[in-house]
């Protein structure tokens, strides 16, 4: 029995998945080589995981399922203008607008077994199938591409018509012959909005995204000190980054949505008070992001990012605050962090303090990051541009 394009949208639409296309199982050519050509250049620093071998691995489906066919690409749409930081006075940082609701691995991968259910019961045959989200063991972006569900942006994104790149992917590998949809032509043109609004200068050419300087592989992925000349560059934002995407013309008229799974149950969710994530317990920590993508960051590394960034915001209001982190926080990376959130905010009034944490402290790294701000304190913030990002 032959299942046909609407009748597998049909199926799928019942199940939370209004976005999908189909391709083949085959192999991706030259994806290959152009992952180990930017592994190798250093692309993917940090993330050892991704080696050369995960790079064959993920160009060529029928490693992680020899008997696949076809791909189902999935993609759940996000975006939700009307929710906006409150002006209440209460300074707060960023997290991406993905992370706002529930872990979108376990959202995805749910409503992929039930369309893999919806598909068994509807041809009336076991059905072998993989599900997969956000792994390295596939390339998400190059499925959703080849199977037309959107075209890849300079931004390295994809862009889905209508909903710009404000979507979350996923694959369902199946062991039947679907029909494969067409890819679409990429449409960003001269366009480089992406690029030159990147803070970091992470996407360092079109279609190329250099992840050690990324602001989201920064708060989300690395585990240690954040370099110094990336630091200021980092603004607002405590868990991931949104700017490529908020500056891109397709994405600026993208369709809001209405799926409840996304949507943050509180202000933390989207807009957590940065005296809040610096203070809070790992109880707290556990319990405000409970099934939420930013358990990822760990607390210790979300204090990190919140020392960050009020150093960026750079308000002497926040040197108590700050002293109280370097002083007692038991997470030497918010200590260290928070040390030179003070030195950039006012070195002549921190130096003192910071002086005799040294005389204080134990922890190896963090010594050291006092010893180098003691020797070459930051370069100071600039007054004009202290005031902490906005979302639209």
């Amino acid at each position: 029995m032959q299942l046909t394009r609407e009748e597998l949208r049909e199926l799928a639409a019942r199940v939370g998945l209004s976005l999908i296309a189909v391709t083949t199982a085959d192999p991706f050519p030259h994806l290959a080589e152009l992952l180990v050509e930017r592994i190798r250049a250093g692309y993917l620093r940090g993330m050892d995981w991704f080696d050369e071998r995960r790079a064959e691995i993920a160009a060529d489906p029928r490693f992680l399922h020899p008997t696949a066919r076809s791909i189902v690409a999935v993609a759940l749409p996000y975006w939700l203008p009307e929710i906006r930081p409150p002006d209440d006075g209460i300074v707060r940082g960023r997290i991406a607008r993905y992370a706002w609701g529930l872990d979108y691995h376990r959202v995805l991968r749910e409503r992929m077994r039930a369309l893999h259910a919806a598909l068994e019961a509807r041809l009336g045959r076991r059905i072998e199938a993989r599900f997969l989200v956000d792994t390295a063991r596939i390339v998400d972006r190059e499925v959703a591409a080849r199977a037309g569900l959107g075209w890849q942006g300079k931004n390295t994104m994809i862009l889905v018509p209508r909903y710009g790149s404000w979507v979350l992917l996923g694959e369902l590998l199946l062991d039947i012959a679907l029909e494969p949809d067409r890819p679409l032509r990429p449409r960003c043109g001269h366009c480089r909005s992406c690029l030159d609004a990147c803070p970091t200068g992470a996407l360092i050419a079109p279609y190329e995204l250099f992840a050690p300087r990324c602001i989201s592989y920064l708060t989300i992925e690395h585990r240690g000190p954040i370099p110094w000349d990336l630091r200021p560059l980092m603004g607002n934002w405590v868990f991931g980054c949104d700017v490529c995407q908020e500056v891109c013309p397709y994405t600026v008229a993208a369709r809001s949505s209405d799926d409840p799974a996304v949507r943050p149950e509180r202000i933390e969710h989207c807009f957590p008070p940065l005296e809040w994530l610096l203070r809070m317990t790992e109880e707290e920590f556990r319990t405000v992001y409970r099934q939420r993508p930013v358990l990822r960051a760990k607390r210790s590394g979300l204090a990190r990012n919140a020392a960050v960034a009020l150093g960026n915001i750079g308000d002497r209001q926040h040197l108590p605050l700050l002293e109280e982190v370097v002083a007692t926080h038991d997470q030497p990376l918010a200590r260290s962090h928070a040390a030179w959130a003070m030195a950039r905010i006012d070195f002549a009034a921190s130096e003192p303090f910071l002086r005799r944490a040294l005389d204080h402290e134990d922890d190896t790294l963090v010594r050291q990051e006092l010893e180098r701000l003691l020797a070459a304190p930051p370069e100071p913030i600039s007054r004009s541009s202290a005031a902490p990002q906005r979302s639209r």
